[in-house]
């Protein structure tokens, strides 16, 4: 029987040897894979903290150039912000410029040339997206240019202060000038007032004393109707007489004056409210303008110059009184005369 069963045992096959084999082998591949994803690993680790380390400087960079950037657009706002502040300066060097245009005409075409080269550099600016080198030169040139114009200005200045202190010195001339004129005027108003004073008087004495010849202040007042018939402008008989006799008075009177007073007689044509509509005299105005010209022509004849007469109508709206009772009336219609510069 232990025969028969180690035979039997002999018939069985042994399956250990080849499995542990199999294993070994799958644990030699596994160990194989895991070395080389080890090894990959490794090296993915490795570039993956050598693509971080570039990416940090990259941003470092990055960070870097977003700092320069911010200080070079700060740098531009700023030199805008001075430009605009060059270009206010620049508007009032303009204004200055057109202040003293007429006394420095000499510096006209050169201001004008650099005002273009300013308006060329504004426009150059403008059309600039970055800061550059050529833009900063050409801040430069401005600055230059500017400092320039400011020195002309400070020339120009000078100039115009001279110019005013000249100006001021000729005023006082002209003030001192004009008061001894004033005073020389005066004397002449009052020679004239006594003048004036002396015809009336004489004439006072020639007419005799009427109550339908009057003096009123600095005027020698008649009557219409003693010069005039109603209604016309012809002088009457009675009128001309009188009128001779103011002619006379004016010859006199031209002898004493001295030839340095610029004198005349102006005579003044008046008429009452009431209206008149003729042919001839369609309102008062031609009526009072015409017995004026009758009494300035009738001195003519009488020997007096024509340069030393003046006629003026003035109708119904100079009146002696507003009242319209036919005293009022009566006054208001009349011939003045009155002896002016």
């Amino acid at each position: 029987m232990r025969l028969s069963h180690t035979r039997s045992r002999g018939t069985e096959h042994n399956y250990w040897p080849s499995f542990v084999d199999v294993m070994t082998s799958l644990m030699l591949v596994l160990i194989f894979l895991l070395s080389i994803f080890m090894v990959a690993q490794l090296f993915l680790s490795q570039e993956i903290q050598s693509k971080d380390t570039i990416l940090n400087r990259l941003n470092s960079e990055i960070n870097e150039l977003t700092k320069l950037l911010s200080l070079e657009s700060d740098n531009k706002k700023r030199l805008t912000k001075e430009l605009n502040l060059l270009n206010v300066s620049l508007l009032d060097s303009e204004t200055e410029r057109k202040q003293l245009q007429a006394l420095v005409k000499a510096h006209t075409s050169q201001k004008a040339a650099t005002q273009k080269n300013i308006i060329k550099l504004q426009t150059s600016l403008k059309s600039e997206k970055k800061i550059s080198t050529a833009f900063l030169k050409k801040i430069e040139m401005l600055n230059q240019q500017i400092f320039a114009l400011r020195s002309q200005l400070s020339a120009l200045a000078s100039i115009l202060e001279a110019v005013e202190k000249k100006d001021r010195e000729k005023n006082v001339k002209i003030a001192d000038l004009g008061q001894r004129l004033n005073i020389a005027l005066a004397q002449k108003i009052q020679l004239l007032a006594h003048y004036r004073s002396d015809f009336f008087g004489k004439l006072r004495d020639i007419l005799g004393t009427r109550s339908d010849i009057r003096i009123l202040g600095d005027r020698f007042v008649f009557q219409s109707e003693v010069l005039f018939d109603t209604g016309s402008d012809q002088l009457n008989s009675a009128g001309q007489l009188e009128i001779d006799k103011i002619a006379k008075a004016l010859l006199d009177l031209e002898k004493e004056i001295s030839s340095e007073i610029k004198w005349i007689l102006r005579v003044d044509g008046h008429t009452d409210e009431r209206p008149i509509r003729s042919e001839r005299f369609p309102s008062n105005w031609e009526l009072s303008v015409a017995r004026a010209l009758s009494v300035v022509h009738h001195l003519i004849i009488g020997g007096v110059s024509p340069k030393r007469l003046v006629a003026a109508g003035f109708g119904q709206y100079q009146p002696l009184t507003n009242e319209t009772d036919e005293e009022s009336l009566r006054k208001n219609r009349r011939i003045e005369l009155k002896l002016t510069e």
